[in-house]
């Protein structure tokens, strides 16, 4: 892994854990694939390995990651997909070489056209974004409740009410900012009491 960089959020959906490449985006946005040996890193993490990576390669990423983003933000409110969007993941999908295989341990595994072929793993990661967001898989788009996140992510639990896109970061985050909040207002209580 390249040192210096935030790590990477990794859930079980491929398509949201890249569009989580870019986090807090109603925020300080932190952006984690900053250069093209990131976007290594992050691919081979998501058993999508490439050996090189060019900076247009990574714009392409980049490009495919936000239109994900805006089509499952689209999908999660219950508005028309942006067709500049669906447009970038199609192609992604199109141009993509990518098969899946079954490994001896009864697994499904990608195997890319070429070592190199960073667009044979986009292709696959539009793939999966079509998969979720024109509700082929078991669940639902959903937006993070954090006013500085309203990251997109696949809500899979079984009453499809999962509010945050994480809990161990959105979650916990609003839970503490809460926790906090009630202390204030009751050390204010105390004070005001024992006047």
């Amino acid at each position: 892994m390249s040192a210096g960089f935030p790590e990477f959020r990794l859930g079980s959906v491929l398509a949201t854990s890249f569009t989580a490449t870019l986090t807090e985006r109603q925020g300080d946005a932190v952006e984690r694939i900053p250069t093209p040996q990131r976007l290594i890193d992050w691919l081979a993490v998501s058993g999508l390995a490439v050996d090189s990576c060019t900076t247009a390669q990574l714009e392409l990423a980049r490009e495919l990651r936000e239109s994900i983003h805006a089509a499952a933000t689209a999908a999660a409110i219950g508005d028309a997909l942006p067709a500049a969007a669906a447009q970038v993941i199609n192609d992604c999908s199109i141009r993509g070489r990518a098969a899946a295989i079954l490994t001896p341990e009864g697994n499904r595994q990608w195997r890319l056209g070429s070592a190199s072929r960073v667009e044979d793993a986009l292709g696959v990661i539009a793939a999966d974004a079509i998969d979720i967001i024109s509700g082929e898989r078991d669940g639902k788009m959903a937006l993070c409740a954090s006013p500085t996140c309203r990251a997109a992510f696949f809500d899979t639990s079984r009453s499809r009410t999962r509010k945050w896109c994480e809990m161990n970061t959105c979650g916990n985050r609003q839970k503490k900012a809460r926790f906090n909040a009630n202390q204030r207002k009751n050390d204010t209580a105390a004070r005001t009491d024992a006047s």
